[in-house]
């Protein structure tokens, strides 16, 4: 059994900085073959892409994050990491780590496992 487990959110004031880890787990789970991504949403809000992390290392990030997030991932560990900089209360969302064993994308139905997510409050 795949178990995606984010940790790192909390409550911030604006301009603060976090940074989220998601360490998966599963035997049979080939993470450093794996696209990661991290989502995030919003109350009442659809669930938006946020960044992803490929397997050649590559990485793809949202417009409104450019510049302030980055993502990383250390398949030694299993884990992939989103540090947020510069945060803004807009940022306010539960953030969710997605994994996915064939190309990965930005959109939420291409990944079949899924974080149970954690909370980020960006107080103005």
């Amino acid at each position: 059994q795949v178990q995606l487990v984010e940790s790192g959110g909390g409550l911030v004031q604006a301009g603060d900085s976090l940074r989220l880890s998601c360490i998966v787990s599963g035997r049979t789970f080939a993470f450093s073959s794996a696209a990661m991504a991290w989502f995030r949403q919003a109350p009442g809000k659809e669930r938006e892409f946020v960044a992803i992390t490929w397997n050649t290392g590559v990485t793809d990030l949202a417009d409104f994050v450019k510049g302030r997030f980055t993502i990383s991932r250390d398949n030694a560990k299993n884990t992939v990491y989103l540090q947020m900089n510069s945060l803004k209360p807009e940022d306010t969302a539960v953030y969710y780590c997605a994994a996915d064993l064939r190309n990965g994308g930005r959109s939420p139905r291409e990944y079949n496992y899924w974080g149970q997510g954690t909370q980020v409050t960006v107080s103005s």
